[in-house]
């Protein structure tokens, strides 16, 4: 892959990591109109900003794939549906998407998921504070995985530990790679993956098991460590962007006192904030692609081999599709449609479930804490490269909270 001159993409040129990371927005808006596809030299690829760009790399899993060696998660936990493309993809993929989509585990998972927002809303520290990424959004989508999985004997916090440990892992293989050193694992990562190997064989195994993970393992026709990889890949996701996504959910919406109180006031209204939340910010910001072939994107020419990364965040702010994109609007007829869970072959497989743990979670909280608010002492922004979310997310409220009995499922996402 030869790079182009940075002449020939000058805004491109002077990014940096530190923009991407701390506040891509500016940097994104100016790339849109000027370079929608740009070559970043810090990045070693393209970058893609402009919504119809994004839909075309998203949509051609045959010119763009994930199936390349340089995407590192499969070295730690094997092949899966995160790094496959075309029928090998469709065969890790579609049986846990079909478990997801039964009656039956659906309405479980939603049940689980309501009631364990609420016993953690209600466990929180009584003098009316509290820092919510760890005591709510971690442990909430750790525990629903842990539900997920058939691991709910397992502690929300050894799960966490495990999945910090495979994620160092993974970002030490890159780094690796990008130092020509080849794939080195860490061993406290195959030592947390081996671990996690052992409680998902014993669930699958276990007699009437039942969670999803068993229900997709007995009609999937894959091994037991293609199972495995799988529900690794989806442990992932689960934890890091389901947390992500419910501590942007609440920034954006107690960050604009006047939309918190129409949610209050109108429950109806709480879907749409979980969508624009998403549209605005969404905790994977990017995603990324290898061309396969060569393919004009916009006005360049993209050469086999070539990294394409799609700005998710730059497509959910065209202004083309989105006006007014940088508003925070609860009514916005068409935020659905926002790149926040990718799009194509690889949509992400948990995203009815990851909207409806934000929603439960906003539910608890707005449910158990009267006068919710960010606490202005300690104010947090959305931070990263490629996943995003304030490193700690500080609230307040007005006394104790109140104690909440079980709370009826929340409707799914349709």
């Amino acid at each position: 892959m030869t790079a182009p001159p940075d002449a020939a993409f000058p805004l491109g040129a002077a990014v940096t990591i530190a923009e991407l990371a701390d506040d891509p927005h500016p940097v994104l808006r100016g790339l849109r109109p000027a370079e929608p596809v740009s070559w970043l030299p810090v990045l070693g690829g393209w970058l893609v900003t402009r919504r119809d760009l994004a839909e075309q790399v998203l949509r051609d899993a045959r010119g763009f794939t994930v199936d390349d060696p340089r995407f590192t998660t499969a070295r730690l936990v094997g092949p899966s549906m995160l790094s496959l493309d075309g029928p090998e993809h469709r065969r890790h993929r579609d049986p846990f998407a079909r478990a997801l989509r039964r009656g039956d585990v659906s309405a479980g998972l939603a049940a689980f998921t309501a009631n364990e927002a609420a016993r953690l809303v209600t466990g929180l520290s009584p003098d009316g504070g509290a820092e919510l990424r760890r005591a709510l959004a971690g442990p909430l989508a750790a525990a629903v995985m842990g539900e997920v999985l058939g691991l709910g004997d397992t502690d929300p916090a050894t799960l966490l530990s495990w999945y910090d440990a495979i994620v160092a892992g993974v970002s030490a293989l890159t780094a690796a790679s990008g130092d020509g050193l080849g794939p080195q694992v860490p061993p406290t990562a195959a030592a947390a993956f081996d671990n996690l190997r052992a409680s998902l064989e014993a669930a699958i195994s276990k007699p009437g098991a039942s969670s999803l993970l068993a229900v997709a393992a007995a009609t999937a026709g894959l091994s037991l460590s293609e199972i495995v990889s799988n529900a690794a890949v989806m442990l992932f996701g689960g934890i890091e962007t389901t947390e992500g996504m419910i501590c942007n959910a609440v920034l954006h919406l107690l960050g604009d006192p006047a939309q918190a109180r129409a949610v209050l006031a109108n429950r109806s209204l709480l879907g749409g904030a979980v969508d624009e939340s998403l549209r605005l910010e969404p905790a994977a910001a990017v995603v990324d692609r290898f061309a396969t072939a060569d393919i004009r994107l916009g006005q360049v020419d993209i050469r086999p081999g070539d990294l394409v990364v799609v700005s998710l965040a730059g497509a959910n702010r065209d202004p083309v599709f989105f006006p007014d994109p940088d508003r925070f609007d609860l009514q916005r007829p068409n935020a659905r449609q926002n790149l926040g869970f990718a799009l194509g072959p690889h949509y992400c497989v948990g995203a009815q479930l990851a909207w409806m743990e934000t929603r439960a979670a906003i539910t608890a909280l707005l449910d158990g804490l009267p006068g919710l608010r960010l606490d202005p002492d300690q104010r947090s922004s959305p931070r990263g490269l490629v996943f995003r979310k304030p490193p700690a997310l500080h609230v307040r409220w007005d006394g104790p909270g109140v104690a909440m009995p079980p709370v009826a499922a929340l409707e799914p996402a349709v």
